[in-house]
């Protein structure tokens, strides 16, 4: 059973461990003016609750999972943005910026209401910031026909292998393209 002393500090049940107290230690650091229940949005009894089920499960228990108890929704997106996404189940940050053609960074930037950009969870609803400046090649080399417009999910490997042209020769023909595993929606690319 939790009790509240004077201090507001929790207390657990006498057989507690110092490192089990440590777990459920709601104090407020002095001087930061943080309440880990106005951060959370939760009840004080909901996050115990969660705490308890969490360390009565085994590592290794395909139940012991984080899950996200609400949905966090931007209240307005940046000017120019693509649109809203929402977050579906093996999504990352990275997945997202790549399939929308934007940067890692610029998503993250673009959504303030993810404290943590490592940890995203189903029904999240993220701003996608408009698209980069894409990169088009001033010339193609001589003898180079053909120019193709990067798709979402296309890489340089299934372009070449689309097109029936070595990867190296399709790196070669771009020297535009700084990182070659790094290719995003509207980038031009010389195709041999």
């Amino acid at each position: 059973m939790v009790h509240h002393n004077q201090d507001d500090h929790l207390e657990l049940c006498d057989g507690c461990t110092p490192q089990d107290q440590q777990l459920y230690d709601n104090t407020p650091q002095r001087g930061t003016g943080v309440d880990p229940l106005q951060v959370y949005s939760m009840t004080l009894e909901a996050i115990l609750q969660a705490q308890r089920q969490l360390l009565s499960l085994e590592p290794a228990t395909p139940e012991f999972v984080t899950q996200q108890v609400t949905c966090r929704v931007p209240t307005t997106c940046p000017p120019e943005f693509q649109g809203r996404y929402t977050v579906r189940s093996g999504d990352t940050m990275f997945l997202i910026a790549r399939r929308f053609g934007v940067t890692l960074q610029a998503l993250i930037n673009a959504n303030p209401h993810i404290p943590n950009p490592n940890l995203i969870f189903p029904c999240d609803v993220l701003c996608v910031p408009g698209v980069d400046t894409c990169r088009v090649p001033t010339t193609c080399p001589p003898g180079f026909m053909n120019r193709y417009t990067v798709r979402p999910g296309d890489t340089m490997f299934f372009i070449a292998r689309r097109f029936g042209v070595t990867l190296q020769a399709l790196i070669n023909a771009n020297p535009h393209i700084t990182n070659p595993n790094l290719i995003f929606p509207c980038d031009v690319l010389c195709v041999p």
